[in-house]
C-alpha cells in the first residue's frame, strides 16, 4: 500500500508564500504523474498542478506563474511552491499518485489545509 504524507499547509496572508511537501512511501518514479488537489469547501476536487515521470509540468490556468511543482526522486517527494497567494487558493490540498496499468491506479494523501486570509 502507497503512503503519501503531506506537509507544510498553513494560514497566511494574501499575497503570500507557501510551500507544501509530499513524501511517498514508495519510489515515485514508478508512477506515470504525482500532482496536487484541491478541494474548497462545498466544491468538487480540482486539479491545481501534475509533473510527470519526465518532468513535464501542467497547471491549473487559475494558479500559472504563481505555483511550481516539482519532484525529487532520490527523496521521494513531490514539492508545491505556492507565491502570490489569493483567499480563492483556500482550500485542503491533496497529493495524487498515478500508476496507469491495465487500469489506472490513484493514491491520495489525507490532506493538509491551506487558508489565505488577513
Amino acid at each position: 500500500q502507497v503512503q503519501l504524507v503531506e506537509s507544510g499547509g498553513g494560514l497566511v496572508q494574501p499575497g503570500g508564500s507557501l510551500r507544501l511537501s509530499c513524501a511517498a512511501s514508495a519510489n515515485i518514479f514508478s508512477f506515470n504523474t504525482m500532482g496536487w488537489y484541491r478541494q474548497a469547501p462545498g466544491k468538487e476536487r480540482e486539479l491545481v498542478a501534475t509533473i510527470t515521470r519526465p518532468s513535464i509540468t501542467n497547471y491549473a490556468d487559475s494558479v500559472k506563474g504563481r505555483f511550481t511543482i516539482s519532484k525529487d526522486n532520490g527523496k521521494n517527494t513531490v514539492t508545491l511552491q505556492m507565491n502570490s497567494l489569493k483567499p480563492e487558493d483556500t482550500a485542503v490540498y491533496f497529493c495524487n499518485a498515478r500508476r496507469y496499468s491495465y487500469t489506472t491506479f490513484d493514491y491520495w494523501g489525507q490532506g493538509t489545509q491551506v487558508t489565505v486570509s488577513s
